[in-house]
């Protein structure tokens, strides 16, 4: 299996799956994907569920990401997915547990029994073992560089935290994330483990990101790598709950249930494209947004206009507020077919312009008709009725996010078709917008009892390209775990 970026031509620059694992963004500042999507059949689906029950889920996780991946032994993902997912880190023997929500269409997805109570764990843990295992077989050393809303960041820290080889430098917005979540990110301590407020918004800290990756001698002197969702690999470990969930709720080939997705940057949903593309009996996918509605404007509409910082609002479900979805470039690329100097004019557009529009071509039909896709919004006083409503009717307690993808799921609720609503984050990481909800804070799990009274450790950052540059260069200097063999770039070449 190889990979090109969705700004290619051709396929002379594919590269293998290890390659793009430690690279990330692509050079071209575009995105890798697969070359084509490995197809899967009602028998293999039969064999999974089999896999899935008498094996468990990190079994069924080694098998699906072995179709994207050979130049790991299959011995070696079997072992590495075995270590990500374990009963201990994700608090539950079946990682995804399915539950129903009262006797009607609706079921939740439980993707946030990990380490840090968000859905993100759910691909970081693998991502974690997999960037270990690579720069072990190099001799290397890697600097993670990356943004978080809110969950991405502590996930990521989590799964990083004291590995060989490895540091995180993460950005987040000042000011823009919850009590917990700070308190999350900003109390560890671990040496290889650094936290950045940036004063803007998180779209201002994913900018930066892309700006210092798009430097490619910066990029390949300091081993910067990624773990948002622009990093392939975290999107191939997603796809893996979309087959998990269908296992659970279905009892029989052929039968179609569809997805209800909250999602601000378009990675949690993209993977459910992958799922429906490679096979899997997708009926519709469900684009929840919050007030930051870009990407149901767009799945409306066939226009994506991206707002700036100042129109990008603070809402009660933070993780969502993004105006800028940078994975939704790989849906443009299987929607143009691969078309890799279409894919970069419309988002040249986007950067000259402020938008583009697709409405009245036929790529706008074909996604109307043929994707599956359909979306819709909420608001804060939506999150705060349906919260409560659940909490009422059937004992379910839903995070913020979550309670937007139920919201929307409900709008477009058919007969006969059950929705997978996929969870987020667990209601402890917003209490406020919770007891706000229901009149009462939520439980706090054990593992998370007085996380908000620990030090804090954070460095303030300006919305700055150079600023950024800099302290990526003093982390690398003052760090020493990664192998003597890879050396160290010298100070004199720095700038």
């Amino acid at each position: 299996m190889r990979y090109l970026s969705t700004r290619a031509l051709g396929a002379d620059d594919a590269k293998p799956f290890c390659d793009i694992l430690l690279e990330g963004l692509a050079a071209d500042g575009g995105l890798f994907l697969p070359e084509q999507y490995p197809q899967v059949h009602a028998d293999t689906l039969e064999e999974w569920r089999g896999l899935l029950d008498a094996e468990g889920y990190a079994a069924l996780a080694a098998r699906l990401i072995g179709l994207f991946i050979d130049d790991v032994p299959a011995g070696d993902l079997e072992r590495l997915s075995a270590a990500a997912y374990t009963a201990q880190k994700f608090s539950d023997p079946r990682i995804v547990p399915v539950t129903r929500i009262g006797a009607g269409p609706l079921w939740l997805g439980h993707l946030s029994n990990g380490p840090t109570a968000a859905f993100k764990d759910m691909a970081m843990q693998l991502l974690g073992e997999l960037f270990e295992y690579e720069l072990a077989r190099r001799g290397s050393w890697m600097t993670i560089l990356g943004a978080t809303s809110g969950d991405t960041g502590s996930s990521a820290e989590y799964a990083m935290r004291g590995r060989a080889g490895i540091s995180v430098v993460m950005l987040t917005p000042a000011g823009r994330m919850t009590p917990f979540q700070q308190a999350q990110m900003f109390s560890l301590t671990d040496a290889n483990i650094v936290n950045v407020a940036v004063k803007g918004v998180f779209d201002d800290c994913q900018d930066l990101v892309k700006a210092v990756n798009a430097d490619a001698g910066f990029k390949a002197r300091y081993h910067l790598g990624a773990v948002n969702s622009i990093n392939w690999a975290r999107l191939m470990a997603q796809v893996v709950y979309y087959f998990a969930c269908w296992l659970r709720v279905t009892d029989g080939p052929g039968q179609a249930i569809s997805f209800s997705v909250p999602t601000g940057n378009f990675g949690d949903i993209c993977a459910g494209h992958i799922a429906r593309a490679m096979g899997l009996p997708i009926g519709r996918l469900i684009l929840a947004t919050n007030e930051n509605d870009v990407l149901d404007e767009f799945f409306r509409t066939g226009v994506y206009r991206p707002r700036g910082s100042a129109q990008t609002r603070a809402t009660s479900s933070p993780s969502m507020d993004i105006s800028k979805a940078s994975n939704f470039e790989r849906f443009i690329a299987d929607l143009y077919g691969r078309d890799g100097a279409r894919v970069r004019e419309l988002f040249a557009a986007v950067a000259e312009d402020g938008f583009f529009d697709i409405s009245g071509t036929p790529q706008f039909e074909a996604m109307r008709s043929g994707y599956g896709f359909v979306s819709g919004s909420s608001t804060h006083a939506d999150r705060i009725a349906t919260i409560g409503r659940l909490r009422r009717e059937y004992g379910v307690l839903v995070d913020p996010h979550t309670a937007d993808g139920v919201k929307v799921a409900e709008q477009h609720a058919a007969v006969g078709e059950p929705i997978v609503v996929l969870e987020t984050a667990l209601p402890v990481k917003f209490a406020d917008t919770i007891e706000e909800a229901t009149g009462q804070p939520p439980p706090v799990p054990e593992r998370f009892a007085h996380i908000e009274e620990g030090p804090r450790r954070v460095v303030e950052l300006p919305n700055d390209v150079d600023a950024l540059r800099g302290l990526v260069v003093s982390t690398v200097e003052s760090l020493s775990n990664r192998p003597a063999e890879a050396g160290r770039p010298e100070k004199k070449e720095t700038s």
